[in-house]
C-alpha cells in the first residue's frame, strides 16, 4: 500500500512539474503586449468612452502609452480582446498589411442598423462600395460637383445664417452636408424633401454610436426603426429613378444613384434596389458626419484665432472678388485656397472626426516582439500622432504652417485613416469644407456665445451645446 501511495505522489509531483514547464515555455514563446484587461466583460470600455465623454479621448491613449509600451498594449474594448497600436510606425503596418494579416471589423451592433439585403456583413458591402466609389470621385467627377457644392452653400447660408443675430453652429454644418450628400447622391435638392429624411437619419446615427440594447425606447431601439424607414424611401426614390432613366427624364451621370443603377459587376449583374438602398444609406452616413463636424470645429478656432481669421478672410476676398456676378466657384478656385486648406488640416489634426478605427487580426503574427492571436481587435488610434509632440512639436498650438510644404511625415497625419482603407471621400470633403469657409468668411465675422465651451467626443468631437456664436454681418 505504501508504494501505492509513494507511485501516486511522484505521478502528481511530475504532473505538475511538466504543467509549470509548459507554462513557462509558453510564456516565453507568446508574450502578449504589455497592458491589462479591466472588468469582465466590459472590459475597458467604460473607461475608453469617458475619456471622450470628458472631451480628452487621448487620455487614455497616452496613459496606458506611458504605463506599458509606447508601440502597443493590451486592453479589451466593446466586448473583445484588443491591441491598440501606437505611433506612425502602428498606423504604417495596419494600413499596409490590410487583408494580409488584417482586415477590416465593425461590432456585430453595426450589422442591425445596416442589415444587408443581401445577407453579406457590413464588412464584405463595404468592400463592394469601395471598388464603386472611385468612378464616382474621381477628379473629373469632382470638377463637376464644385458649382453645385456652391449653389447649395448659397441656398443654405441665406436660409439659416443671413439676417440672424446668433446661429448654433453644429446643427446648421448638419444641415449643409447632409443637403450637400443628398444632392450629390440621389438628386434631393428640395430643403423639405431633406430635413424629412434628415430626422430620422440623425436617430439611426445616434444609435450607431448607442449601446446595443434593443428594447423600446432605446437610442439603438430608435436607430434600426430610423434605418428601416430612410431604407423605404430610399426605395421609393430609385424606384422613380428607374421610370425617369427610362423615359429620359433623368441623366445616367447625374449622380451616384444613376451609376448604381446602370452599372453591372463583373458577372454582368445589375444591384437590387434594396442592395441600392442599403450603399446609398452607408454614403450618406459617411458623406457628412465627419465634415459637420469638421465645419464646426473651424468655426470654433477663427473665432478665438482672429490673425488665422484675417488671413482666410483675404484669401477668399481675393477670390470672391475675382468672380463676376451670379459666377459660382470652380475647381480652380479651391486649388487656391491653399492657406485656407492649411487650417482645415489643422483643425482635422486637433479635433479629428475620426478617433481611430478597428482591425481584427485574421491570423497569428508578431508585432515589435509581440505576439498578436488571430481574431484579436486592432485599433489604431489618431491621436496617437496627431496630439503626440514627437511628430507635432507643441501639439496644442494651432499652427497651419505645419502643413506647408512637404507637411507632415507619412502615416502621422491620418484624419481619413490610410492605405487601402483610406476614406474615399477625402477630396470630396476637401470640396464641402473649403466651400463652406469661402461663404462663412465672406459673409461674417463671429464670436462664441459661450467661450471655452466643453468639447465632448462620442465618438466624434462635438462642442457640448453646439457651438452658439454671435453673427456680424460685413459691410456690403
Amino acid at each position: 500500500m505504501e508504494a501505492f501511495y509513494v507511485s501516486l505522489l511522484c505521478i502528481f509531483v511530475s504532473f505538475v512539474l511538466l504543467s509549470l514547464h509548459l507554462l513557462l515555455y509558453k510564456s516565453r514563446a507568446v508574450q502578449l503586449p504589455p497592458g491589462k484587461t479591466g472588468w469582465p466583460v466590459i472590459g475597458e470600455s467604460l473607461e475608453f468612452l469617458s475619456t471622450g465623454w470628458k472631451g480628452h479621448p487621448e487620455k487614455f491613449i497616452f496613459d496606458r502609452m506611458a504605463k506599458y509600451s509606447s508601440v502597443v498594449f493590451r486592453t479589451h474594448l466593446l466586448g473583445e480582446k484588443a491591441a491598440v497600436f501606437c505611433g506612425a510606425a502602428g498606423n504604417k503596418f495596419l494600413f499596409s498589411n490590410e487583408n494580409k494579416l488584417v482586415q477590416a471589423w465593425w461590432p456585430s451592433s453595426v450589422d442591425k442598423i445596416f442589415p444587408s439585403s443581401t445577407q453579406t456583413s457590413s464588412k464584405e458591402e463595404a468592400i463592394k462600395m469601395r471598388k464603386m466609389l472611385p468612378n464616382f470621385l474621381k477628379p473629373e467627377a469632382l470638377h463637376r460637383y464644385v458649382g453645385i457644392m456652391d449653389h447649395i452653400a448659397q441656398r443654405h447660408f441665406a436660409d439659416g445664417w443671413d439676417n440672424r443675430k446668433d446661429v448654433v453652429v453644429f446643427p446648421l454644418a448638419k444641415n449643409y452636408t447632409f443637403w450637400l450628400a443628398c444632392r450629390l447622391f440621389v438628386s434631393i435638392e428640395d430643403p423639405n424633401q431633406v430635413d424629412e429624411l434628415a430626422e430620422p437619419f440623425n436617430l439611426l446615427a445616434s444609435g450607431l454610436i448607442s449601446i446595443p440594447i434593443d428594447l423600446p425606447g432605446t437610442p439603438f431601439n430608435k436607430g434600426i426603426k430610423a434605418s428601416n424607414f430612410v431604407r423605404k424611401e430610399l426605395v421609393s426614390i430609385i424606384k422613380q429613378r428607374k421610370v425617369d432613366l427610362a423615359e429620359g427624364k433623368a441623366s445616367p451621370t447625374q449622380d451616384i444613384l444613376s451609376h448604381m443603377l446602370l452599372t453591372s459587376d463583373e458577372n454582368g449583374k445589375f444591384m437590387q434596389e434594396l442592395d441600392i438602398a442599403d450603399k446609398i444609406l452607408g454614403l450618406l452616413i459617411g458623406g457628412h458626419d465627419t465634415a459637420s463636424s469638421a465645419c464646426t470645429f473651424i468655426v470654433k478656432y477663427l473665432a478665438e484665432l482672429p490673425q488665422v481669421y484675417e488671413r482666410v478672410y483675404n484669401e477668399q476676398m481675393e477670390i470672391a472678388k475675382s468672380k463676376a456676378a451670379g459666377e459660382l466657384l470652380n475647381w480652380e478656385d479651391l486649388q487656391k485656397m491653399k492657406y485656407s486648406w492649411n487650417v482645415a488640416c489643422e483643425v482635422l489634426r486637433m479635433a479629428s472626426p475620426l478617433q481611430g478605427a478597428f482591425r481584427e487580426a485574421i491570423t497569428d503574427f508578431v508585432y515589435n516582439g509581440f505576439s498578436i492571436p488571430k481574431g484579436w481587435k486592432l485599433y489604431w488610434s489618431a491621436n496617437s500622432t496627431h496630439k503626440n509632440p514627437e511628430f507635432f512639436p507643441e501639439p496644442r498650438k494651432f499652427d497651419p504652417s505645419r502643413f506647408e510644404g512637404s507637411g507632415p511625415a507619412p502615416y502621422t497625419f491620418v484624419p481619413f485613416g490610410g492605405g487601402p482603407r483610406m476614406c474615399p471621400g477625402k477630396e470630396y470633403a476637401r470640396l464641402e469644407i473649403l466651400v463652406f469657409m469661402h461663404h462663412l468668411v465672406k459673409r461674417f465675422r463671429w464670436e462664441m456665445s459661450i467661450p471655452n465651451e466643453n468639447i465632448v467626443v462620442d465618438p466624434m468631437p462635438i462642442p457640448a451645446k453646439g457651438l452658439p456664436i454671435r453673427l456680424f454681418p460685413h459691410n456690403p
